[in-house]
């Protein structure tokens, strides 16, 4: 049980030291514009206070840790240049990866989904109750 707890920390430190370098390469001026997107919205989902599936909720509250991040970070890094992301990682690993990122732009990001969620909800609601 030890040694699966130590993989799982291990994994979700390294997590935290792609997200940023996703931070650092999102800066570099080698990284395209449509790599900075991604990596910007990667980077603010990652170190938002407000996850879009809240944790509580059963299975699919874990669904962003395990598969929508991973995702993200995977695709932001396929879209960055390799020597930009080396780069990247190496500032990340030398800098303080550990430090604690907080973005408010992220959980405007999730707020803003889960208002256009209820607002679609709340209109079809209308559609079907008006008949």
């Amino acid at each position: 049980m030890a040694g699966f707890v130590d993989r799982w920390k291990s994994w979700a430190k390294a997590l935290r030291t792609e997200v940023f370098a996703l931070s650092l390469a999102y800066k570099d001026p080698r990284t395209p514009r449509h790599a900075k997107i991604v990596a910007a919205c990667v980077v603010a989902y990652a170190v938002s206070p407000i996850d879009l599936i809240p944790d509580p909720i059963p299975v699919l509250g874990y669904l962003d840790d395990i598969l929508i991040l991973p995702f993200g970070i995977a695709l932001a890094i396929k879209l960055i240049p390799p020597g930009a992301m080396e780069d990247a990682r190496r500032r990340a690993k030398e800098g303080n990866a550990s430090a604690r990122l907080v973005s408010r732009a992220g959980a405007v990001l999730v707020i803003g989904i889960w208002l256009l969620v209820a607002l679609l909800v709340t209109g079809w609601a209308w559609r079907f109750l008006r008949g």
